[in-house]
């Protein structure tokens, strides 16, 4: 089945072609490590992680990278104002690698609490300023680039297309710097963006600062993802995705300077991720009206009914969050829970009834393949358990789906519990009968526990009992 995505540069759906047969290379505009991370922003790995589930579910290999910005993220998004990293390091009393080492932390466990599978590559920023460097270099050679007493600026001016991403004119492009205490005089037009600060002006009292041949100073945000995305997937990758916010300046900068380096289109698809709101508005630090992970916990809710929630809406929606929202969807996923685990051991003598339905899978792959359709996914989930298909096969087949949903669902139905004691005893008596030589009748007691959903593992000293295995 073919997959269609939405591609924002042309603003259209389009059939998903990649550069290598059965190969993705995927990159995700990661974290700024300076604080935990809001639920909004964990919405995006989210949806991130489903398309990563998808790509493999449907047999894809995948070169997943996301990254992690500790150095150069500016408190406007832009060229203006202070760096996130030590704004974070002056409230906290401790050094930009400390907080970024803390944060870090806090969102991986975040991220596996909500069953993120783990990138292939994780970069920090800091740890590539070789690679960030290197195109800054190619950029003044060509011509791109420029260098005034503050800074080193790409001149947007060179580069033709510049706005093929936002669609925007460029009188209208937001500035990437000119304003406040950091006007610089020399730069050429108000849209040009920094590659590189100099430890002058404003930033003469920079926390983190690295030679070169320029001087002293630190990276601008957008080089950074360009810089890893070359170093880790190469010069052009099939898919990069991010937030709508990063659309008008962070992604069409890293276009400009990418491609001016490489020749080439940096990437084929560029996918965009909506925001999460709170009664109609943005969640962001920055309004007061964010929630952390750690904050539902203490409520009481799964991270996992988190992540129910999100799938809930398509990933290129909106979504408003109340706490009324939020326990619609943990009374939803706690009934499929409930519902399997009532039915996982009805067909267990019946090995014919364990296999993957088909038609539903073939309904929930279209789902899916039709831009990541997470709604329609579910609605292909509560048709199946409402079906007339065995227990087996529902149960069989979801699992399946979970592979890509990513709701934990067999360890919520096959939960450790204390093995009965009726089995205990069997399994004794089968102790007992394989002793003396009795093995027709020990392997007669073995199938006898095993219809009851229950596994016997002969050991040196007598035998192990675990819950059977029918999926």
């Amino acid at each position: 089945m073919k997959i269609r995505l939405y591609n924002t540069l042309y603003r259209t759906k389009q059939e998903f072609k990649p550069l290598k047969d059965r190969m993705v290379k995927f990159y995700q505009c990661g974290p700024t490590v300076y604080w935990t991370q809001h639920i909004g922003n964990l919405r995006a790995m989210v949806m991130a992680d489903i398309i990563n589930r998808t790509f493999r579910y449907l047999n894809y290999k995948v070169k997943f990278v996301r990254n992690y910005t500790d150095v150069g993220h500016l408190v406007s998004d832009a060229d203006e104002g202070e760096d996130k990293m030590e704004i974070a390091s002056r409230r906290e009393n401790l050094s930009p690698l400390e907080i970024a080492n803390k944060y870090i932390k806090i969102f991986e466990a975040d991220t596996a609490d909500l069953n993120i599978l783990e990138p292939n590559v994780k970069p920090r920023a800091t740890e590539n300023i070789d690679e960030i460097l290197k195109m800054i270099k190619i950029l003044l050679d060509k011509g791109f680039a420029y260098k005034t007493d503050l800074a080193i600026y790409f001149d947007v001016k060179k580069f033709k297309n510049y706005n093929k991403l936002s669609h925007q004119k460029l009188e209208k492009q937001k500035e990437g710097a000119g304003s406040g205490d950091f006007y610089d005089k020399d730069k050429k037009n108000p849209q040009d963006f920094a590659l590189w600060f100099f430890k002058r002006g404003r930033y003469k009292n920079a926390l983190q600062v690295w030679d070169s041949l320029w001087g002293v100073g630190f990276p601008g945000w957008h080089i950074e993802c360009s810089a890893m995305i070359r170093k880790f997937l190469g010069k052009t990758i099939d898919i990069h995705m991010g937030g709508v916010e990063h659309i008008s300046i962070h992604h069409t900068n890293e276009i400009a300077q990418s491609e001016a380096v490489n020749n080439v289109p940096l990437a084929k698809y560029w996918l965009h991720n909506e925001h999460l709101l709170v009664n109609g508005k943005k969640m962001a630090k920055s309004q007061g009206n964010s929630y952390s992970l750690a904050e539902l916990k203490e409520r009481g809710f799964s991270p996992l009914t988190l992540r129910f929630f999100f799938l809930m809406a398509h990933y290129r929606s909106k979504q408003n969050f109340t706490w009324q929202a939020l326990k619609a969807a943990d009374k939803g996923l706690k009934k499929i829970y409930d519902f399997l685990e009532r039915i996982k051991i009805n067909d267990v003598k019946d090995n014919k009834t364990k296999k993957i339905d088909v038609k539903y899978k073939e309904k929930f792959i279209s789902a899916l393949s039709d831009d990541f359709n997470t709604p329609q996914a579910l609605v292909v989930v509560r048709d199946l358990l409402k079906s007339n298909l065995s227990d087996g096969v529902k149960i069989k087949t979801i699992l399946d789906f979970d592979k890509v949903l990513g709701l934990r669902i067999k360890e919520n139905i096959y939960k450790k519990e204390e093995v009965p004691q009726k089995i205990i005893e069997l399994a004794n008596t089968r102790l007992k009968l394989r002793k003396e030589g009795k093995w027709d009748e020990a392997d007669r007691l073995r199938q006898v526990i095993k219809n009851m959903g229950y596994e016997i593992e002969d050991t040196k000293d007598g035998f192990n009992l675990k819950r059977g295995d029918f999926i």
